[in-house]
């Protein structure tokens, strides 16, 4: 990572129209099962988006397949509205329920390091990595081994890495996880100041998240 300050500062191109997730006739099979079927949806800028539903009911699957890493029996997942040549996989975080940090490294250099690699067009909404660990109040702790942390640190180490490189879209599996109240409304913040970027939010959740005007797609109701 470069030490120059203005390092990803420089304005970010506007955008002269809103982005919209799109879901058609979704079908994903796990496990040589099909799990969803003729599942469909959409989502606009601002919006947010709740999948619930007993274990199994395929909310992790459903997050797997919009980003990309399980593939379609059937059906359409489309970032509409997004610039031409740009990738749909550029335009989207996806946090699971493993934190996908260097345990060797310090806070600060997990999040330079995924600055890095996702890399992409300077953004102004994007974090330097010291104001990202600010964001999830772990300023203190940003020259410490992730191997040194907890289960509760690690996780908001992983929501830091959201906000290293802005994307629109955030797809969420149980995010919440291990978070303790406060932590837990920190993210409700930054879930709320995303949305009011025009970002989109699918959250898969057992639990409240704090998200006002959030719709809800309940999965397995019929099975």
């Amino acid at each position: 990572m470069t030490d120059d300050p203005h390092h990803r500062s420089r304005p970010h191109a506007a955008r002269a129209f809103a982005l919209r997730l799109r879901v058609e006739e979704l079908a994903v099979a796990r496990g040589g099962r099909r799990v969803i079927a003729g599942l469909g949806f959409s989502l606009e800028s601002g919006e947010a988006l709740i999948v619930t539903g007993r274990n199994g009911a395929g909310k992790s699957t459903l997050l797997r397949a919009l980003a990309g890493l399980l593939p379609r029996l059937a059906g359409r997942i489309a970032i509409e509205g997004a610039q031409e040549g740009e990738e749909t996989l550029a335009l989207l975080h996806y946090l699971a329920h493993a934190d996908g940090l260097k345990a060797p490294l310090t806070a600060r250099e997990n999040l330079e390091f995924w600055a890095q690699f996702l890399g992409g067009e300077p953004d102004r909404r994007s974090l330097e990595p010291k104001e990202a660990l600010e964001r999830v109040g772990l300023a203190h702790l940003s020259e410490t081994q992730v191997a040194m942390l907890s289960a509760g640190q690690k996780r908001r180490i992983a929501l830091a890495r959201l906000l290293v490189v802005f994307r629109p879209l955030w797809l969420l599996d149980e995010p919440t996880s291990a978070l303790d109240a406060a932590s837990r409304a920190r993210l409700a913040r930054l879930m709320t100041e995303h949305r009011a970027l025009g970002g989109m939010i699918v959250a898969a959740t057992h639990e409240p998240l704090g998200l006002e005007d959030a719709r809800e797609l309940a999965l397995g109701k019929n099975s």
